[in-house]
């Protein structure tokens, strides 16, 4: 980032696991949520196991 100019955000503590449910929203748009959800269905999967398989690599 320095090198275009940009300053580097200062380092933040982790907060603890427990603070987070597990959850949270994206909004797409309703081709690619059919997109994905076939994607998911093709590989016998449910569309959030899928996603989280995804989100982890």
């Amino acid at each position: 980032m320095q090198a275009v100019g940009k300053r580097t955000p200062a380092a933040s503590i982790a907060e603890p696991v427990s603070r987070y449910s597990g959850k949270f929203l994206v909004r797409v748009p309703r081709s690619l949520h059919a997109h994905l959800a076939r994607e998911a269905a093709q590989e016998g999967v449910s569309l959030n196991q899928w996603a989280a398989s995804k989100l982890a690599s």
